[in-house]
């Protein structure tokens, strides 16, 4: 009995080796390729990592304009004129998507820096009594000094804004000495810091502040906020200010007024939505020629190897066996240039963000797509070149030897 003699199937060690021994035996052209591969991943992840850290610098910088924030204050020139109700914040504090609540409140009193000073000169400065978390809502600093904590927001003590602390000729609060003093209506008050500029809210930067108790007891305050300061979340600030009327003032939302959105809010999205096309576009030609590259490199193997092509089909190859050959060893060959170019461009985009000292943002579909992409690109350069050499019957090899 006589029966087809089966071909062998290649192991994938045996393949490997065969593919890699193109690369060992042409280095330079193969380094060559590689290059050409790692240049186009390199670019992919710089142009999409540089222009990511970028745009979250820039976010970053929209957010602190106060993004997510709203103001809330009673309808002006009312006769008589609205109070909010006591338990504003309180209420608002309940709304889900919000992260910080604060209020102040008009005391209708006059600030002087001393007795000698005529009673009705507030010097354009308004008195306002202020929650202790005012600063962190309104993303405050403090310039000199300390916020009121819960001691000093009970006793005649307060803050300056910065614009009042000019006025008033108190622009340092040196250690070692008697902190100055400012006189509200008959009583005087000590002076225990000063705030920086507060751009979100220039009304605080002409406000002199002292705690909501010591109001209360100090200036016949009624404890009605004049302005409330709402952050929430970014993304739902809209919803957050559709229903921040009815929940201060249940009985008459008619009465308060909420700020729209800030403009920095419309240039934060507009800023996300414009991400980068053009360098991404710039990525993909640089990926497109890295692949011809690879493709001219392969279909040259074959032209060159088609005495081993027409040796190994003689001895029995079949073509599937060339074809894996060829194919493996385009695929290793974009593989390493595709590692190669994730290195490079992870470590260039790293070192910019660094020097600019932006947040360092690097998308994580890149560097996966740095080498997931060599790997397609390998697999479409070789395609033609491995199914051209497993066409070559094994005379037609080896007569064009």
């Amino acid at each position: 009995m006589t029966g087809s003699a089966r071909p062998v199937r290649l192991a994938t060690r045996d393949l490997l080796g065969l593919g890699l021994l193109g690369l060992r035996t042409r280095p330079g052209r193969a380094f060559l390729s590689a290059l050409g591969i790692a240049i186009g991943i390199a670019t992919m992840i710089v142009v999409t990592g540089i222009p990511a850290s970028s745009q979250a610098a820039l976010l970053d910088r929209l957010t602190a304009l106060g993004t997510n924030s709203l103001q809330a204050a009673a309808l002006p020139d009312q006769d008589p004129p609205a109070a909010l109700p006591e338990s504003a914040v309180a209420m608002v504090r309940r709304i889900g998507p919000v992260t910080a609540v604060s209020a102040v409140a008009n005391t209708h009193s006059f600030v002087r820096r001393n007795d000698r000073v005529d009673p009705r000169d507030g010097s354009g400065l308004t008195v306002l009594a202020s929650r202790l978390d005012l600063p962190y809502t309104i993303n405050a600093r403090i310039r000199a000094g300390t916020w009121l904590t819960e001691a000093t927001g009970r006793f005649p003590a307060v803050v300056l804004g910065s614009v009042a602390a000019t006025r008033l000729g108190i622009t340092d609060l040196p250690a070692g000495r008697a902190a100055p003093q400012v006189m509200i209506d008959d009583q005087r008050f000590v002076v225990l810091g000063i705030l920086a500029a507060t751009p979100l809210s220039p009304d605080i930067d002409r406000s002199v502040l002292i705690g909501w108790e010591a109001a209360r007891t100090g200036l016949h305050f009624d404890g009605h906020p004049t302005v409330l300061y709402v952050r929430c979340e970014e993304s739902q600030l809209e919803a957050v200010r559709g229903v921040l009327a009815e929940t201060i003032f249940p009985q008459r939302p008619g009465q308060v007024v909420v700020t729209r959105p800030s403009d920095a809010l419309a240039a934060k999205r507009a800023a996300e939505s414009s991400f980068s096309v053009l360098f991404l576009a710039l990525a993909a030609v640089a990926l497109l020629v890295g692949g011809i590259g690879v493709a001219n490199t392969m279909v040259v193997a074959v032209l060159e190897r088609r005495s081993e092509i027409g040796l190994r089909r003689a001895l029995g190859a079949t073509r599937g066996q060339i074809r894996g050959q060829f194919l493996c060893e385009s695929v290793a060959l974009a593989t390493i240039g595709g590692l190669a170019g994730t290195a490079l461009g992870l470590l260039v985009t790293i070192g910019y963000a660094t020097w600019q000292a932006w947040p360092l943002v690097v998308p994580a579909g890149s560097a996966t797509a740095g080498v997931g992409g060599a790997v397609v690109i390998g697999v479409l350069a070789g395609v033609y070149p491995c199914v051209r050499a497993a066409r070559l019957t094994p005379t037609q090899a080896l007569a064009a030897a």
